[in-house]
């Protein structure tokens, strides 16, 4: 398997790289992987061809972009990874977690081998119109929400608010299919372009004004590399901020907790949205905002993206998230918030694993929220 080198120089401007290994400087994932993104690039220059076998570093990467941000030429290494990903993909030559969520998107619409028509059993006693009856927004619940019992309690959460905020919403109900960021990033190319095209088609068949994503993922690849879409793409965070600005959103609760914010890489660093969460978190009485040193820009990675969330790697033993939550346990925070689905589930893996889920209880920010607007203590993420 060796990908022929001067497509790759050529199609992702390698020539541009001065070899300065900001890019592997400032990649999480090279302090305790093989994954060297300034050798790899190297390599794909002064060599004929740069073989592919063997090389499992390539699915270390998280995608988080922090090596495209630094490189002071512009070069975007995440594009190269995926490129090199999609050449390994088509040989099928990928390993099975890589494969197995491949193949359940195409065969059910979710990367959890879940049937579709189990996607919108997350409503329970919920009254949810579906946004066949008109709308004015849609609610995009994503995978992760719709099929993970943890992260469906940030779904219900957001529903809550919004009914309390008198929003005009409905969802797709079991049509909703993945919205193909992660597909994409594992180098699926072929299947995310498929569903670009099915996805658009749906959302053509219904009028709606605004979409809303529980994913900082969803939002990204809806708002940044479909094409054509008609309709303004906001994360929920975005949107819940904007409730509260216009007084249709309002805290009647206490939350006495000391809390930090943990920025998702594809909310923060790659769409530049830092402000409305913490305006979010700070408008909740009595929650008192900490920062851990690596905030906003410099937010460690969480290690989820990149199709991470299902392959283990070159070095499983200590993920990011278990360094990120010894960062948070050391602002002296008593609750750890994030707005990701990913985010969420490593971070409290992660606090379970070095013994903190007793001091650090690790939530998604709608559900301080719903806290806050009922007046009651929020259930903890492994209870109820």
């Amino acid at each position: 398997m060796t990908v022929v080198a001067s497509s790759f120089i050529k199609d992702y401007g390698l020539l541009a790289c001065i070899q300065c290994g900001k890019c592997t400087g400032g990649c999480p994932m090279s302090l305790k992987t093989r994954l060297n993104i300034r050798r790899l690039i190297y390599e794909t220059i002064v060599g004929n061809g740069l073989n592919l076998q063997g090389r499992d570093d390539l699915w270390d990467c998280t995608t988080c972009a922090t090596c495209a941000i630094r490189c002071p030429k512009g070069v975007n290494p995440v594009d190269v990874i995926v490129g090199m990903r999609s050449f390994l993909v088509d040989g099928g030559r990928i390993p099975p977690t890589i494969r197995d969520p491949l193949k359940s998107v195409f065969l059910q619409g979710n990367p959890f081998s879940m049937a579709r028509g189990m996607r919108s059993e997350w409503v329970g006693d919920l009254e949810v119109k579906n946004i066949s009856e008109g709308a004015e927004v849609l609610y995009f619940v994503g995978c992760s929400p719709s099929y993970d019992d943890r992260v469906q309690k940030v779904a219900r959460a957001l529903v809550r608010l919004l009914e309390e905020a008198g929003v005009d919403f409905g969802i797709l109900g079991n049509k909703e299919m993945c919205c193909g960021n992660e597909i994409r990033r594992m180098g699926e190319l072929g299947l995310f372009e498929y569903l670009e095209e099915e996805n658009t088609a749906l959302f053509s068949e219904h009028s709606f004004q605004r979409m809303v994503t529980t994913s900082p993922h969803c939002y990204n690849t809806f708002q940044n590399e479909y094409q054509g879409l008609d309709f303004e793409v906001q994360h929920y965070t975005q949107f819940v901020a904007r409730l509260i600005e216009e007084g249709r959103l309002t805290f009647s609760g206490r939350v006495e907790k000391v809390v930090t914010y943990h920025d998702p890489c594809f909310l923060g660093k790659q769409n530049l949205v830092f402000d409305e969460p913490r305006q979010i978190l700070q408008s909740i009485p009595g929650l008192q905002l900490v920062e851990m040193e690596r905030s906003r820009e410099r937010s460690l990675c969480c290690e989820g993206g990149g199709g991470r969330m299902w392959t283990e790697g070159t070095n499983p033993e200590e993920r990011l998230a278990h360094v990120r939550v010894k960062e948070a346990v050391e602002t002296g925070a008593e609750i750890l918030a994030t707005a990701c689905p990913f985010c969420l589930l490593t971070l409290e893996d992660a606090a379970k694993t070095l013994g903190y889920e007793e001091t650090l209880q690790v939530v998604d920010i709608m559900e301080l929220a719903v806290q806050a607007i009922e007046g009651i203590e929020a259930e903890r993420g492994d209870e109820a």
